[in-house]
């Protein structure tokens, strides 16, 4: 596995609303350079930047025009240079992200791909040979190309799937994986991948990275032919480039596919849905809202098995929240995050914190769709740096926004919470800092469930030589697992541990290490 990825903490930014450094009203590359002093003191020594390729923007840049090239919005591929530069000063990783089944239909590939005569590019993507073809588990359009034919889609209608072949073929109009423009198409992702990582770029996370290889590929064997063939030719040259995947299937992701980071996800009825999100039936029984009821098990569940089965192969990834998930702040009170925030920073894996979850931002809820966003636009909304025009964000018109800042008088900012002890930005940064400071916290160390009972909502586990205890409810718990000897590293709340057992107060939580003789 990767030496940095042990030790690191990532921190998700949204590039258009981080920082605006020339107030147009849109974040970019020289706002974010401005703000790594912060990233850094946050405890965050790792950053993933939401695509930042040039593009039309219909899905806020995941619907890339030129993958070489960086969106004027932010500034030049010589600022994003800029920008690993400085990051790597103060010993921060960057990955960005990597579209890597579609791009836009603005793309040189695609318009070339489009034409009626055949050419170079006629196979980059994936076309019908008639105009019609419905069914198959495959999205298509007809009637946008002078091609005799319908390309499919991976998402957005903009957005023409690249072609990497179809593992069994069954129509003429099928390819197989390793035809010439099936391998072809390969080629190109790792020219890609190796032009950023040839600048200082660390690696990327993977949008939709199980979405390659079309058509009866339920088991997503050919795509993980596909990644393992990427990847091998990557790290021969750049053996120490980090890949996340958009999967949530670790056993996919990381032992079959040879990613080093799978994402947990916010699926509905999965384990990490239990924790945080689980409020879609109309009543919450999330596992860290005060007294809802919910129980680690469900988590557990779920997670061990997952855990257990890919632990030697890579990460599990869990985050406080992404670019397409709610904040958690939408339902969570400060003190329940501290309490989510004691879990997030202390389980194995690698974790990674959404930009603004560390001081509480709001969910917005009633935004108009911005560049495909739809529900997701809420969780999108420009960091709260200070007081100030637009909350320090950017000195531009408020009409000129990217998207407005949260309007409530009471809207948390980062400097008021770096001058409270008490504040949701303390806590978190005092977890970091106790995760860089323990090895056993960091993101290979065995763990292992010491206390996880029915009806009971505090938590007990171990991670090497620390014993992590965590109580979400509003009442106080006893866990009979004898903590005698141990020094207390973390306190949350109010609690003891001794021969008898541990104790939490309400929404409390501990972490306790071994006395070394």
């Amino acid at each position: 596995m990767i030496r940095w990825l042990e030790d690191a903490v990532f921190y998700e930014i949204y590039p258009q609303s981080f920082m605006d450094s020339n107030g147009d009203g849109i974040g970019d590359f020289q706002g974010i350079i401005g703000k790594l002093d912060y990233i850094k003191g946050l405890g965050c020594n790792a950053l993933w930047i939401n695509p930042c390729f040039d593009s039309p923007f219909k899905d806020a840049g995941y619907d890339v025009r030129d993958y070489k090239k960086a969106a004027p919005r932010y500034g030049t591929n010589e600022d994003l240079e800029a920008l690993f530069r400085e990051a790597h000063a103060r010993g921060i990783h960057v990955l960005l992200d990597l579209v890597a089944g579609h791009t836009s239909e603005e793309h040189p590939w695609f318009k070339e791909s489009r034409k009626p005569e055949p050419n170079a590019l006629w196979g980059r993507y994936i076309w019908t040979d008639f105009i019609f073809k419905w069914g198959g588990g495959l999205n298509f359009i007809a009637g946008e190309a002078e091609r005799d034919a319908g390309y499919v889609t991976n998402f957005f209608k903009c957005q023409p799937a690249l072609n990497y072949g179809f593992l069994h073929p069954s129509e003429s109009w099928h390819q197989a994986m390793d035809s010439p423009d099936a391998l072809a198409t390969r080629e190109a992702m790792k020219d890609v991948i190796c032009f950023w990582l040839e600048k200082g770029c660390d690696g990327f996370r993977v949008d939709m990275a199980d979405s390659l290889v079309k058509f009866d590929d339920e088991k997503k064997s050919g795509t993980c032919l596909v990644w393992r063939d990427i990847f091998g030719s990557v790290r021969e040259k750049y053996p120490e480039a980090a890949f996340v995947a958009e999967w949530s299937n670790p056993d996919l992701a990381l032992s079959s596919a040879g990613f080093d980071m799978d994402f947990y996800l916010d699926h509905l009825g999965n384990g990490y849905n239990t924790l945080l999100r689980d409020y879609k039936s109309g009543e919450d029984r999330s596992y860290f809202k005060k007294d809802a009821g919910g129980d680690i098990r469900r988590f557990l569940e779920d997670y061990l098995p997952r855990y257990e089965r890919t632990r030697k192969d890579g990460y599990i990834s869990m985050l406080s929240c992404n670019h397409d998930t709610q904040r958690p702040a939408y339902t969570l009170t400060d003190r329940e995050l501290k309490v989510f925030y004691c879990f997030l920073f202390t389980m194995p894996g690698v974790p990674f914190l959404y930009y603004g979850d560390e001081i509480g931002m709001r969910y917005q809820e009633g935004l108009p769709t911005k560049e495909g966003g739809y529900y997701r636009t809420g969780s999108r909304t420009p960091m709260q740096w200070g007081p100030g025009k637009n909350l320090g964000f950017s000195e531009a018109d408020r009409e000129s926004l990217y998207l407005p800042v949260d309007p409530s008088p009471d809207a948390p900012t980062a400097a008021a919470q770096m001058e409270d002890p008490d504040s949701l930005l303390s806590a978190v940064k005092a977890l970091t800092a106790l995760r860089h400071a323990h090895r056993d916290l960091q993101a290979g160390t065995p763990f292992e469930v010491l206390y996880a009972e029915p009806g009971r909502e505090l938590f007990v586990y171990r991670r090497g030589s620390m014993v992590i205890a965590i109580n979400p409810s509003g009442k106080e718990a006893l866990a009979p697992v004898p903590a005698g000897g141990r020094k207390t590293c973390f306190r949350l709340g109010s609690g003891q541990a001794d021969e008898k057992g541990i104790r939490l107060g309400p929404q409390s939580c501990l972490v306790l290490e071994e006395e070394r003789a």
